[in-house]
């Protein structure tokens, strides 16, 4: 039959983004089973039954269940698809499901509203503890759902790196499926000009390729080969088809008059310099601005126009991000410009030049969007741009000034929506930039900003995360910083703030993650991973305490050499392991139902367990967040990680257990320097020989010398090296502060510490 009166309870419905409304009700589930049918009625049907044969592929990839589409009206449906233009919904991305009287109805005024009913729908059929092949039971009841926000997106920046269409493809559904609607892609970079342009073919053929420095190098094969990519104009308009069928609009990021240093190294009129630049192969920030003349904003006119062509997004992002000016500063031509428009400083100028290249796509029915820098200048943006706040600092201060002018606003703060920052401590946490941006500080960003009037608030249009690929080299990388952060944002952009409930969520994560697994995303565990804290305790035990970064779900330990299960040892409180003997302590965390929530991590436990650290767990000295950088890979085992202040060799042990300690050794290896406007701020430490060496002090960076570790045997070898020296005898006491740094200039190749340990005397 397909579907039928269901006698077991219904498993709770378990829905993220949270619905406006889902009330259950007291009437019998609905059974779904293999061959059940579904109908589709109503308006569009074309497009209608595009959906529904969609989310028949997407439950049988997934829950295993085969189901049927309907040519026509029939009465034996499981599941009707209705669309209707007066239907009792909102908006016309409303819908609504109703569950009951064997069957599934969802209701909707336009297919955009039925499609986000599907993926409802897909969740309802997936919930906590679903087993593929099995029938599903839906509890009976109704849910009214619409968006909180027209604007709920993601940035993708395929300028630093690339991918591929097929992977561009493959995100934009699986955000469709956490219905998101927008994706900004970023073209333009100073390290890669993506677009094909009729008529500068040298922006592509140039433009979009660099040297391929560090592990670049591992992407192409060979340092001497360039790293290169763009898409064509069949890609693009795929790329976008693809989008346009799952609700999702492209919108096309071209970064002006900064982030120009692909398109100025294609053609050098387009600087102010008169010199060909080459395309940027460093992160940061690159001085190389676009001229701000006539010739060219035709330039820009040109590229403005195939974009327009590409793209019928009503938006189109115009940069005018991390401008600087100091090459305009020193152009004559420049400022005899500034000087003919009246102008009164370089800000002015650049508020003259987006405003021509805004006015430009108004002319056209487009609607410029661009980032806040400007504002936080102080200077004016054109009337028209709608602004991506990203500068969340000061209580959302500088996007509360953009509604205070009239703006439009997306809410994308760095500090919070930026998932190319990493997202724990954790030793084995994935590279990415500083400062954390935890799951929970995902789903704490402020929305509105404080001060907001009602008025105001309503032009707060969306809210946007950003994942800037600088150290997100391929695709699973992307997908580990995205996801599940993305499950926050979603529920951000989309569900009512009274539903904003950090434990609600919690408790409706697993099965959202389970469905991340079913569907092949390579999500991070980090939120949920045990972390270990190892002290000395009472006698000659160490005491291990173990915690995740949520708190949620439980924590199970082995110390038998088996992988936790659902079934071991839960964590209640802090453990105690003789320290003289060797014990592996496995962790791992479970919802539950059962479903492992993060995969088991180990910690080796003996007599050196306090006698060494990992990089990551040591301070920088300026005490700042650092970097987490992916390392050269090995030619067995995973890619190292390291945590490092760029432009800045050096590292605290705080409270060094050093009594009895005769010897050290340090694991190391040299990262290549591509670091851009964070070259002004390295720190270089005389050196006493060539290649360098590690200095190790106690008490401070200018205490006693520990120890001395010669750095060129390390500087001869590609990968990491351990060097190993005798260790000096502090004057007085057990325990000391260390600082342990790199002597030489980090710009000639940054030193990383991977591992730092002791050992004492006979050992």
């Amino acid at each position: 039959m397909g579907v039928a009166m269901a006698m077991p309870a219904a498993p709770a419905w378990s829905l993220l983004p949270q619905p406006v409304q889902a009330h259950p009700t007291g009437s019998p589930a609905v059974e779904l089973a293999d061959g059940a049918v579904i109908a589709v009625r109503g308006t569009d049907r074309l497009q209608l039954q595009a959906i529904a044969d969609r989310f028949v592929r997407l439950l049988a990839d997934t829950r295993g269940l085969q189901l049927h589409t309907a040519t026509a009206a029939d009465a034996r449906a499981a599941i009707i698809f209705d669309v209707d233009p007066h239907a009792d919904v909102t908006g016309d991305a409303g819908y609504r499901i109703v569950v009951g009287d064997r069957r599934i109805r969802i209701s909707a005024r336009t297919p955009r509203g039925a499609f986000y009913g599907s993926v409802t729908l897909w969740q309802l059929l997936t919930p906590p503890g679903w087993t593929r092949g099995s029938a599903a039971v839906v509890a009976a009841g109704v849910i009214d759902d619409h968006p909180r926000f027209a604007w709920r997106a993601l940035l993708l920046d395929s300028g630093r790196h690339f991918q591929s269409v097929a992977e561009i493809e493959q995100l934009i559904d699986w955000m469709s499926l956490d219905k998101l609607n927008v994706l900004l892609w970023h073209l333009t970079e100073d390290q890669g000009w993506r677009l094909d342009i009729p008529g500068y073919p040298a922006l592509t053929r140039t433009g979009a390729c660099r040297q391929a420095v560090g592990l670049d190098a591992e992407l192409t094969g060979s340092p001497g080969k360039p790293y290169c990519g763009h898409y064509t104009e069949a890609e693009v308009r795929e790329i976008v088809r693809h989008a346009a069928a799952r609700y999702v609009t492209v919108v096309p990021g071209i970064d002006l008059p900064g982030h120009s240093q692909a398109a100025i190294a294609a053609y050098p009129w387009l600087g102010v310099t008169g010199q060909r630049p080459s395309v940027w192969a460093e992160w940061g920030v690159s001085p190389w601005l676009l001229k701000p003349d006539a010739k060219t904003l035709r330039f820009v006119d040109d590229v403005l126009d195939e974009v327009m062509r590409l793209f019928p997004s009503r938006y189109v992002s115009i940069g005018g991000d991390e401008a600087d000016k100091q090459q305009w500063s020193a152009s004559p031509d420049v400022h005899a410009q500034m000087q003919r428009l009246g102008l009164a400083n370089m800000d002015q100028l650049q508020g003259w030049f987006t405003g021509r290249v805004a006015a430009h796509l108004v002319a056209h029915g487009r609607t410029p969007v661009g980032w806040d820098d400007e504002l936080v200048a102080g200077a004016p943006l054109p009337a028209s741009e709608v602004v991506m706040s990203w500068h969340g600092n000061d209580g959302e201060r500088v996007a509360l000034t953009a509604l205070r002018q009239g703006h439009d606003v997306v809410m994308t703060p760095q500090e919070s929506l930026y998932f190319d920052h990493y997202q724990s401590a954790l030793p084995d946490e994935w590279p990415g930039q500083p400062p954390m941006a935890t799951l929970r500080q995902a789903y704490d960003t402020a929305v509105l900003p404080p001060g907001a009037n009602a008025a105001e608030a309503s032009h707060v249009i969306g809210v946007q995360a950003g994942l800037w690929t600088e150290l997100m080299p391929g695709f699973a990388r992307d997908q580990h910083a995205l996801y599940p952060r993305v499950a926050a944002l979603a529920e951000l952009g989309w569900s009512p703030a009274a539903a904003h409930d950090w434990n609600g969520f919690l408790q409706r994560l697993p099965a959202e993650l389970a469905r991340y697994r079913a569907l092949g995303i390579g999500y991070a565990d980090t939120a949920f991973a045990p972390a270990f804290e190892v002290t000395a305790g009472a006698g000659d035990t160490l005491r291990v305490a173990l915690s995740s970064q949520t708190e949620s779900g439980t924590i199970r330990y082995t110390i038998d050499g088996s992988a936790p299960t659902p079934a071991s040892t839960p964590y209640v409180h802090p453990l105690a392991f003789h320290a003289h003997d060797s014990t592996t302590l496995r962790a791992a965390s479970f919802a539950s139902d059962g479903y492992e929530l993060a995969m088991p991590r180990a910690q080796l436990l003996g007599p050196a367990t306090l006698l060494g650290r990992d990089g990551s767990q040591l301070a920088t000295c300026s005490r700042q967040p650092g970097m987490r950088l992916g390392g050269q890979r090995p030619a067995q085992g995973p890619r190292p990680v390291y945590a490092m202040d760029v432009g800045d060799m050096c590292w605290l042990w705080p409270q060094a257990p050093l009594a009895g300690v005769t010897r050290v050794s340090v694991t190391v290896a040299r990262v290549a320097w591509r670091f851009g406007d964070e070259a002004k701020d390295a720190v270089v430490r005389r050196k006493s020989s060539a290649a360098g060496e590690i200095e190790i002090h106690a008490d401070s960076c200018t205490g006693p010398l520990l120890a001395v570790l010669p750095l060129a045997a390390a500087a001869r070898t590609g990968g990491q090296t351990t060097l190993q020296a005798d260790m000096s005898a502090p004057k007085a006491g057990a325990i000391h502060d260390l600082c342990i740094y790199a002597t030489g200039d980090p710009r000639d190749g940054q030193w990383a510490l991977a591992r730092m340990a002791f050992s004492k005397g006979g050992n």
